[in-house]
């Protein structure tokens, strides 16, 4: 796989010629930009065992992303371009240090727009020595051909499902076309990784972990959204975790776009309580108190 002169690895298709340097819409050019790469302790559980666990999820979090939402809590890499430019054998390197290091998976961090490399070091890696499942942490919005040249390469999904309203989908990360490109995507991950599967130790080993951050006055969209986990779990006939999130804290532009606030304690337990009527409950449910500061690890280029 090679970098491509007309990009369509997402599915905004800029067509960016990223092989001449060009930077498309995801701010990627030609080269593979890392930002941190580290132990981390704060995914759910089946992945980085609880905050004391000293082994915790070897997350890689790359420069970068194709659907930029104005609240994001990690907008320094996804949207002002802090990083370091890497080659291909050092990416695979760390993938082999954070495996000496003790982690319990490898977990990249929004990595599509650098698909060629990220496969050329799995491959690099896997040659060495690398026998960790591999966790692809994304926010849900990817091609169906994207989600297929992964298979081989990507043992969990981690994958956010934001929205069901293309004019909520369109107003915060200004993309329509989000819940039908969303949709599409899980499907694949489902159909190619197929139910949970867990170690000795209750570690995920494969599946699919289907993220939803509960925004403050989106309740009736978290609604739709678990509706639709739910008519899509029955539909494809394979279970999933699902895994609410109450974090939400107005970083970045929330504010300008409504979001100022917090969600309450009252949103976020109507939000339950669907899930729960809708019997997506084998999955984590966050604390309303959760939004802390170590769901943001600081981007110094550690590990890089």
């Amino acid at each position: 796989m090679e970098l491509p002169h007309q990009c369509t690895l997402c599915p905004r298709a800029c067509r960016a010629d990223r092989a001449a340097g060009h930077v498309g819409y995801c701010g990627a050019d030609d080269r593979l930009m890392v930002a941190r790469a580290a132990l981390h302790h704060w995914e759910e559980p089946c992945l980085s065992g609880d905050p004391q666990d000293r082994r915790g999820s070897g997350t890689v979090f790359f420069s970068g992303c194709s659907l930029r939402c104005c609240y994001c809590q990690n907008y320094p890499i996804s949207q002002e371009g802090v990083g370091k430019a890497i080659s291909v054998q050092r990416l695979a390197d760390i993938f082999l240090q954070l495996q000496h290091d003790g982690a319990r998976n490898l977990n990249l961090v929004t990595a599509t727009q650098y698909l060629p490399w990220v496969c050329e070091a799995l491959d690099l890696a896997k040659g060495g020595g690398l026998t960790l499942p591999v966790v692809y942490n994304t926010g849900g919005y990817e091609t169906v051909e994207t989600v297929k040249a992964l298979q081989g390469y990507v043992d969990i999904w981690l994958t956010d499902f934001k929205y069901a309203a293309s004019d909520l989908a369109a107003r915060l990360s200004s993309a329509a076309d989000y819940p039908v490109v969303a949709e599409a995507a899980l499907r694949q991950m489902l159909r190619q990784t197929g139910a949970p599967a867990y170690d000795a130790e209750g570690f995920l080993r494969r599946g699919v972990i289907v993220r939803h951050l509960a925004l403050p006055g989106c309740v009736a969209d978290s609604f739709a959204v678990l509706q639709l986990l739910a008519r899509l779990r029955d539909e494809e006939k394979v279970s999933f975790i699902p895994s609410l999130m109450s974090q939400f804290t107005p970083f970045y532009k929330a504010a300008s776009q409504g979001l100022g606030r917090r969600i309450t304690t009252y949103e976020y337990r109507k939000v339950i309580e669907e899930a729960i009527r809708l019997g997506l409950t084998d999955g984590y449910m966050q604390e309303k108190s959760s939004a802390r500061e170590e769901y943001t690890p600081p981007f110094d280029l550690e590990g890089v």
